[in-house]
């Protein structure tokens, strides 16, 4: 901070500096000095300006390391000085208006949530009404054709609603044991018409069957990995779907699919916010949302979510579950 504090004060060196050099020019020239030690003035002169910047730096330093020390706004130092006195008054006004803005906004984004929420339940109403709809076509193509279409909706609401809730993530979820078997079929059931129009099957070998976790967040997580793998994947393949444990005792719950691929330019973006890469530009569907949403659930949750993928051979999403003590930590937060 001491160098900080002489390139601020450099003006006062540079007058200093100028000073020394009038003064050794007028002792030289000066005949009336001559008998004037020049040596001793220019060290008493020197010393005592040192000293002045020590004392000085040590005095106007002091608030401001104070400043830097205050672990909350509402604790800043009061300040000896006026000007340090006014620094800390236009502060804590700036302060003020700034929280106030601040609740302003939460305020205002507590009620967009609601509204959103409140959309998305009085659009699932129709949604089901068409669903009863879609039931009673009797033409199987057409009525095919319709259940895809209606799939897609349906996962795009479903996907808005979980954005609306995750950041209340902590205050939603019951830790568990959670037959992943069970889940999982019942996520593919969700795809089913999708996976028929596209004639994708699905290998399952789950060694381990359930795993401590948030089932609710979980079917969140495997739906849209699922659907990622139906959406990516070839026609007419498979995706495998199989769990185990590694060497520290994680579960590790693994989609494999046989589809097009991530290039290793897109890999590591792949979970950023409305990212979709090279594959997702070729596709109208694709938001970005589905596997950054996958991401900040699986974080939340302490779950470590990891991808491997060959451009042309598909991709393999690997969920590593936390151990109990690990879901302790994470409950405890």
């Amino acid at each position: 901070m001491f160098i900080l504090y002489v390139k601020e004060r450099k003006a006062w060196i540079l007058f200093f500096v100028g000073l020394q050099i009038w003064l050794n020019i007028l002792l030289t020239l000066d005949i009336a000095f001559q008998d004037v030690s020049i040596l001793y003035i220019n060290l008493v002169y020197i010393i005592t300006f040192l000293l002045f910047i020590f004392w000085r730096y040590k005095k106007e330093t002091t608030y401001y390391k104070e400043l830097g020390e205050s672990a909350t706004f509402d604790s800043l130092p009061e300040g000896e000085s006026s000007f340090e006195k006014k620094i800390t008054s236009i502060m804590e006004e700036l302060i003020l208006v700034n929280n106030e803005e601040l609740n302003q906004l939460k305020v205002e984004h507590l009620e967009e949530n609601d509204r959103i929420l409140t959309w998305i339940h009085e659009v699932k109403t129709p949604l089901t009404g068409m669903r009863l709809i879609i039931d009673a076509v009797q033409e199987p193509l057409l009525r095919k054709k319709l259940e895809v279409e209606w799939l897609r909706i349906h996962l795009l609401l479903d996907q808005q609603l979980h954005h609306t809730r995750l950041p209340s993530l902590e205050k939603d979820y019951v830790v568990e044991l959670v037959p992943l078997q069970k889940l999982i079929h019942k996520e593919i059931k969700e795809l089913q018409a999708w996976c028929m129009q596209k004639g994708i099957g699905f290998e399952i070998d789950l060694l381990q069957e359930e795993v401590l976790t948030d089932q609710k967040w979980l079917a969140f997580i495997l739906r849209q990995l699922l659907s990622n793998a139906v959406k990516y994947s070839n026609p007419d393949n498979e995706i495998h779907i199989s769990s185990r444990k590694d060497e520290a005792g994680h579960t590790i719950l693994t989609v494999k699919d046989f589809g097009s691929g991530i290039t290793k330019a897109d890999l590591p973006r792949i979970f950023e916010k409305s990212f979709t890469g090279t594959t997702g530009r070729n596709t109208a569907a694709s938001t970005g949302m589905g596997l950054y949403l996958t991401k900040k659930a699986a974080d939340r949750l302490g779950m470590r979510i990891i991808v491997d993928s060959k451009v042309g051979e598909g991709s393999t999403f690997s969920l590593q579950f936390p151990l109990k003590n690990e879901m302790s930590k994470i409950m405890s937060r």
